[in-house]
């Protein structure tokens, strides 16, 4: 059942980001080009995203979900070096290529051959995160 419910949510979400756009990679470097040739759409896809995602946090607390196990805890509140690293990294792969994780896996049926290298090395990235950041974590320890 669980299985179900997550193949559901991952369908919709994924027809979520086809309709709003967030798969036309040209919509979402319009979006990122501020001093160009800006399109302030995909503004109201984040917003349509963040508000009922603030929500959802306030209504979880204090709660179990109904198909078990337990909700993830709120992200922690404070800049670090891997926040900032992180967020620089994910910018850039974003506005050299006009995806991110979601879209580019919804995107690996029609995008061609450039989604499948972006995923591919973006999966790369991500199995190559935990052992950068344990490098960097001793490289900021004082000596």
């Amino acid at each position: 059942m669980r299985n179900l419910f997550a193949a559901l949510s991952g369908g919709l979400f994924g027809a979520g980001l086809m309709v709003s756009g967030m798969t036309d990679t040209r919509k979402v470097q319009g979006w990122l080009d501020i001093f160009g040739d800006w399109d302030p759409t995909l503004a109201f896809v984040m917003g349509g995203a963040i508000l009922p995602m603030a929500v959802a946090w306030q209504l979880t607390r204090g709660r179990t979900p109904v198909l078990g196990g337990n909700f993830p805890t709120p992200p922690e509140q404070r800049l670090g070096h891997n926040l900032i690293l992180g967020s620089v990294l994910f910018g850039m792969g974003w506005g050299l290529v006009g995806l991110c994780p979601g879209p580019a896996i919804t995107s690996l049926s029609f995008g061609g051959p450039s989604v499948w290298v972006f995923t591919v090395a973006m999966l790369g990235g991500m199995l190559l995160a935990p052992s950068v950041r344990i490098r960097l974590d001793l490289l900021a320890r004082p000596t």
